[in-house]
């Protein structure tokens, strides 16, 4: 990348199990990332985004009517446990979660009136700010995890816009990744924005096919148009405008790189992320202690919204380089219990932030007995979005490949895994 630009985005938890951003931060911190890296006016604009988190807001005004509910949050588990699951996954390709977007909005529908209201994820949000309202518009892949979507004709379902009390004109207008959505102004630049995908869509479209990401959650995506499959998804992938409609299974982690920060900030553990690699490293083995990281659930393939975190294997002799190690690999552990039912791979292309920790990603190789690559360039959303924005479709050069070394037992941590679901 020539440049780059960055900026925090707060998280709110008004009350257990509920995460939140304010819709005006979110705008404010990709004005302030905009301002750092751009260093020439913008030939397009491409957006990858949060796919879940749902917002809700006045069309005339332009102002939110409630805070963004992000994907993490669990306030609907209660909602989703009474949904028809069956539909669902036939229709979308998804399970009844509180993860994705329909029961957020039927909640926040039950506090405002729909009237004169218009919903989006966050990329159909960023949309109506670039173009000053003119444009409410949505990719495919993000209108494919709202649960209002059908996956067969990638538009909005009329039984599912019933099931959650949706009216249709509140919702956007749902295009191809690749296509263009309008002209936006951007830190003064009139910029046509040319390329959306969610965010795990838009990695896989700039890996060769199959990815894992390791950020907040992990997620493995493998794009291909068999069937669904037991314990993971299947979505809607990016394409380009000329291109016909593509489909991926994806398995979804809710909690990875989450866990190290939870570590680092909730329990003081680290003064730095970074600092876990060496502590890992620093021991021979994890000395039986397994971190089962359902802070928010457990995602693929358990899909348990009521499941809560769970350390075992405690001792006198624990420290904390074991609770940071053992946070590393339930990073691992939860990809390669994805991975067992899913498309089986020759190699697993991997990117994010913690692809940057290499007794991770060694330890990921170990696990699975196939080689993993990572990405040289770890952020492949942006890249992805990118790519799409330039109608360019090619795979991002590889990094670092890392051989298995050694085999890993993994009964440990599946006993764990049952703790937790009990």
């Amino acid at each position: 990348m020539r440049s780059r630009g960055y900026a925090t985005l707060p998280q709110h938890y008004p009350r257990p199990g509920w995460v939140e951003h304010d819709p005006e931060e979110i705008w404010q911190s990709v004005l302030a990332a905009a301002e750092q890296a751009l260093t020439e006016t913008p030939t397009a604009i491409g957006i990858t985004n949060q796919r879940e988190t749902t917002l809700l807001w006045n069309r005339s005004t332009g102002e939110p009517v409630h805070n963004a509910i992000v994907w993490q949050d669990r306030r609907t588990a209660e909602r989703c446990a009474e949904l028809p699951a069956d539909l669902i996954r036939e229709r979308t390709g998804l399970v009844p979660d509180p993860y994705f977007s329909a029961t957020k909005l039927e909640w926040l529908l039950r506090e405002h009136d729909a009237s004169g209201l218009a919903f989006g994820t966050v990329d159909t949000w960023l949309i109506w700010k670039l173009t000053g309202g003119r444009v409410h518009a949505t990719d495919e892949t993000n209108a494919a995890r709202t649960l209002l979507c059908s996956l067969e004709t990638l538009d909005w379902d009329d039984e599912l816009l019933d099931l959650f009390c949706v009216p249709r004109e509140l919702l956007p207008e749902i295009k191809p990744s690749g296509s263009h959505f309008g002209e936006g102004e951007l830190l003064g630049h009139a910029v046509p924005i040319q390329g959306i995908a969610g965010d795990q869509q838009a990695a896989l479209f700039a890996s060769d096919g199959a990815k894992a990401t390791y950020g907040t959650g992990s997620f493995v995506l493998v794009e291909t148009e068999e069937p669904a499959r037991e314990g993971v998804l299947r979505t809607a992938a990016a394409r380009l405008e000329n291109e016909s409609p593509k489909h991926a299974l994806e398995g979804a982690v809710f909690v990875s790189g989450a866990a190290i920060q939870w570590l680092r900030d909730g329990l003081g553990l680290l003064n730095d992320a970074a600092e876990s690699e060496a502590l890992a490293a620093s021991l021979d083995d994890n000395g039986g202690v397994y971190f089962v990281p359902a802070l928010t659930g457990l995602g693929s393939p358990h899909w348990r919204a009521t499941a809560r975190g769970t350390i075992t294997g405690l001792t006198r002799g624990t420290t904390r380089a074991h609770l940071v190690r053992a946070a590393l690999e339930a990073a691992a552990y939860q990809t390669a219990d994805v991975l067992e039912v899913m498309p089986k791979l020759e190699h697993l292309r991997a990117d994010g932030g913690m692809t940057r920790n290499r007794w991770l990603m060694q330890f990921q190789a170990d696990l699975l007995g196939i080689p993993v690559e990572t990405a040289r360039e770890p952020e492949q959303t942006a890249l992805g979005a990118a790519l799409l924005a330039l109608g360019e479709r090619r795979p991002s050069p590889v990094g670092e490949r890392f051989e298995p070394r050694i085999e890993r037992d993994r009964s440990g941590w599946r006993e764990a895994v049952q703790r937790t679901l009990l």
